[in-house]
């Protein structure tokens, strides 16, 4: 039998969380990393932890259950690190993190672009890693990250042998979590321009300064290349590109032609940019995506493949039936502009809807625009993307593949 711990029995001294007799202790000590405001003693002694101090979580019998980050601002008040009550949160910590992290990503990749990071799913709650070769890109969401950010770059140069770590602050969580948004260059330099990254034949140009998020996006990896599959001698329309996502891996994949529409310039620049690197000619509109495919089908066009992958309509539950509207939206007017028997690809990457719902959203524009629907197969993140099974939120990302 196992021997409780307790706080006390750690050589150092650092605050105390404990769970209220109502808890789900048994759901935290399963593998749930969150822990809400409503589930702890949130006394006066609490509520003056700074945001980032790392603390031992007991239950409500004083039984160390772990060692969590805590943020008394946050709804999310403490997020689990590590199970062991004992457990030093430090450079060296960090480096086995990483290190796991990289093995498996060696196991997957010839490359080394790939998301090295990817929050709780790595065991580093509120923290993303994208790898773009010699540079990788951290997001610090959450307050303990930015806090042992100096450590983290040091520890992921050991890790990696990159010579270049760069900061990105533009995550959504950092407002909530109290977090500045000044992005910056921790280790070595930012590169000269954008970044080639080759992925499912094709050549994508990854803006690590100015582009979206930390520049690409690879979660959509295996999905560009599900839709490749279906790209031979096809026309394809890619709405949403950003840089061209599945346009440029339709193109490698021996498209006859494709579209990508963005509401930005320098998105479809890049797209264009990669396309040339790829050696295909690509065709790019710029603007609302609503508007562009309202007028496609008022000039009578029709593709053979038309995949959509909006930004995130419904991120967070307060958002989810205006997002599903929006989801709604999109499948109507884009399944009218499907040839028979031709592809549709429809993406979700909102935390709020689940699969059902967003499945089902899409179903009825579909049936609105007077089609009927095949579903071929179901898509997910890749897996430099792992799943946490006891946090729903980290399998946000959804992609339908219909044939009309």
């Amino acid at each position: 039998m196992t021997t409780p711990v307790s706080a006390s029995d750690r050589p150092d001294s650092i605050p105390v969380l404990r769970l209220l007799p109502k808890a789900n202790a048994r759901a935290i000590r399963r593998g749930a990393p969150w822990v809400f405001d409503n589930e702890l003693v949130m006394d006066r002694r609490t509520r003056k932890i700074a945001p980032g101090t790392i603390a031992v979580l007991e239950d409500n019998e004083r039984q160390a259950m772990g060692v969590v980050a805590v943020n008394p601002t946050s709804k999310i008040v403490a997020r689990m690190l590590d199970r062991n009550p004992l457990a030093n949160i430090d450079r060296d910590w960090l480096f086995e993190k990483l290190t796991k992290a990289v093995s498996m990503r060696d196991r997957l990749y010839d490359k080394p672009f790939y998301r090295l990071i990817h929050a709780e799913g790595d065991g580093l709650p509120g923290v993303i890693i994208d790898r773009f070769g010699d540079t990788a890109v951290i997001q610090p969401n959450a307050a303990w990250a930015e806090m042992l950010l100096e450590d983290m770059a040091d520890a992921l140069m050991a890790a990696t042998g990159v010579s270049n770590v760069m900061k990105n602050a533009s995550g959504r969580g950092r407002a909530l979590e109290g977090l500045d948004d000044v992005s910056t260059v921790l280790r070595g330099a930012a590169p000269e321009g954008p970044v080639p990254v080759e992925m499912n034949g094709a050549t994508y140009m990854a803006d690590l300064t100015g582009g979206q998020k930390t520049g690409l996006f690879f979660d959509q990896r295996d999905n560009h290349g599900f839709a490749a599959r279906l790209a031979p001698g096809a026309t394809v329309l890619d709405v949403f590109s950003h840089v061209g996502g599945f346009a440029l891996a339709a193109l490698a994949g021996g498209a006859k032609s494709a579209m990508a529409v963005d509401g930005s310039a320098p998105a479809l620049e890049l797209a264009a940019k990669g396309a040339e690197a790829t050696g295909k000619v690509l065709d790019t509109r710029q603007g609302d995506a609503f508007d562009v495919m309202a007028a496609l089908a008022d000039e009578g066009r029709k593709f053979e493949v038309v995949i959509c992958d909006p930004p995130a309509f419904a991120p967070s539950k307060p958002t989810l039936e205006k997002g599903l509207r929006a989801y709604e939206r999109v499948a109507r007017l884009a399944a009218s502009l499907v040839k028979e028997d031709g592809y549709l690809v429809l993406c979700s990457c909102s935390h709020a809807a689940d699969t059902n719902a967003f499945t089902g959203a899409c179903l009825r524009g579909i049936g609105r625009a007077g089609r009927r629907a095949q579903l071929l197969h179901t898509g997910m993140a890749g897996p430099d993307h792992p799943l946490l099974p006891q946090l729903a939120e980290s399998g946000y990302l959804k992609a339908l593949f219909l044939r009309l």
